[in-house]
């Protein structure tokens, strides 16, 4: 990826928050690499390398500003949007691939061989697959250090790392300095109140629509939302716990406060509120591209900031997909409350969380069965939960979104809509689009477009790869209560 390093410096000096997260600043004399919006006093241009990514300034050698953190920078860069396979790679190293498997897998499960995985790396981020992991984990656990009290050995742990002594070695080699000295204070909230971190997004931030879709669709006793806050109960590998999530747009961040008691649980939770709340989107990169389109370019200007939901977890978007064909949404979410106080683990604590969504594991034909739904639909979902305990990796990303559909539609009850619905929501497609939506052809409808699929798709097709959020925008403008009409099943 190449800079302009004439451009950056402009950008350096004047402290532009708007590309912060789009380059790092490494300064030679120094050793240190820095957000755009560093406080310290500008370095001179011949001082200056500006690398993409704070992986591709840590493997150059620098190690993080203890000013400007950019543990705390937005995590986007400027390339989004033109490799598809870098996206779905960086989502697989979130959710932990390199924690238990290495880069041939990596690529495998990609489609693509691991030497070409590894161009597309340095070309668009400067570092390999394995910095990319590594950096990651080293700036959690920076920010693991300067944000809360836990000790040393549960900060190596809730980082991911696989030892203490890995863990100090690491620090000493960036900082020349144990982890211990970088604390400067400690944090106000007692441990047992839970580990709260700033994850921090690209302004704007539409958080009033996000919290709307979320709560037309929170399941009774897994979820809760209020005014400014999104809470909900999690289970992950036998454990539960709870996460909440409240939005500070003075920190251009999201505030997740996570109650859970295993630490090396940590990273892949963070990755899952990422992917939940949208964070890596970048509204100016979507908006130059959907405002081109004149139906498009009021609604995007109406709502600059608006995210696509994601999904805690795969499984339980494919259930509550599967549970609203041909309903509303309250009636689909009235169901998926039924289901999990039929099959769903029963929470110790009273915090008005009551359960977990049930897993792959507790949806059974006889739980189902208790429901009163059509015999069609409970053999779908004990299909659709079958697949899951055979396949754990089932609503990861693939090598192409037109794989992932391909993969989805084998299964009972999934037609190309809700495929297409997953993989926007659990798979993080950004190019996922439901041409036979009622609510987007409406939507279009209005503006003088005829509403067929044929229609929509040769229209659309101007708007990749963000077709998922041009759908987010129809939706949000149609008053309509949807109803999902595609991948009926027959009662």
């Amino acid at each position: 990826m190449d800079l302009d390093r004439t451009a950056c410096y402009r950008i350096l000096l004047a402290r532009d928050a708007r590309h912060d997260g789009r380059f790092f600043t490494c300064v030679k004399t120094t050793g240190i690499y820095c957000r755009p919006i560093c406080p310290a006093r500008p370095p001179k241009l011949e001082n200056c390398i500006f690398l993409p990514t704070a992986a591709a300034a840590q493997e150059a050698g620098f190690r993080p500003c203890l000013r400007c953190r950019p543990e705390c920078a937005p995590d986007l860069a400027a390339w989004r949007g033109t490799s598809a396979s870098v996206s779905r790679a960086l989502a697989l190293i979130e959710a932990g691939a390199l924690d238990q498997g290495n880069v041939d897998d990596l690529a495998a499960r990609l489609g693509i061989g691991e030497r070409h995985l590894r161009r597309l790396f340095r070309h668009h981020l400067g570092a390999t697959p394995v910095t990319i992991a590594q950096t990651r984990r080293v700036l959690l656990a920076k920010q693991l250090i300067h944000d809360t009290d836990l000790p040393m050995t549960e900060v190596a742990l809730a980082s991911g790392f696989g030892s203490i002594r890995r863990f100090n070695e690491t620090f000493h080699a960036l900082y020349a300095r144990p982890p211990g000295e970088l604390r400067r204070r400690r944090a106000a909230c007692p441990p047992e109140y839970g580990i709260t971190l700033l994850l921090p997004y690209r302004p704007p931030y539409d958080w009033p629509a996000m919290l709307a879709f979320l709560a037309a669709r929170a399941i009774r006793g897994v979820e809760q939302v209020s005014e400014n806050t999104y809470r909900r109960a999690i289970a992950m590998d036998s454990a539960t716990g709870e996460i909440e999530v409240r939005h500070t747009p003075e920190r251009n961040a999201l505030s997740a406060t996570v109650r859970f008691p295993r630490l090396d649980a940590l990273p892949s939770i963070i990755a899952r509120i990422r992917r939940l709340f949208d964070l890596a989107a970048d509204p100016g990169e979507i908006a130059a591209v959907l405002g081109r389109d004149t139906v498009l370019t009021p609604l995007v200007a109406a709502r600059p900031g608006l995210r696509v939901p994601g999904a805690w977890d795969g499984f339980e978007i494919a259930v509550r997909a599967i549970l609203g064909q041909q309903i509303s949404v309250p009636h689909a979410t009235r169901l998926a409350g039924n289901l999990v106080a039929a099959c769903g683990a029963l929470l110790a604590a009273t915090t008005g969380l009551t359960h977990a969504f049930p897993t792959p594991e507790q949806v059974t034909p006889s739980a189902l069965a208790t429901l009163g739904m059509p015999r069609a639909r409970i053999s779908a979902l004990a299909e659709l939960a079958a697949a899951v305990r055979a396949d754990a990796n089932l609503f990861q990303p693939r090598a192409s979104l037109a794989q992932a559909v391909t993969d989805l539609t084998r299964l009972s009850g999934i037609g190309e809509w809700t495929a297409h619905y997953i993989a926007m929501r659990a798979m993080g497609e950004t190019d996922a689009f439901l041409a036979g939506d009622a609510a987007v052809q409406r939507a279009l409808a209005r503006h003088g477009t005829c509403p067929t699929p044929h229609t929509v798709l040769a229209r659309a097709d101007n708007w990749r790869p963000w077709r998922a959020y041009a759908v987010l925008h129809l939706w949000m403008s149609d008053a309509t209560p949807v109803r999902i009409r595609n991948d009926a099943i027959a009662a």
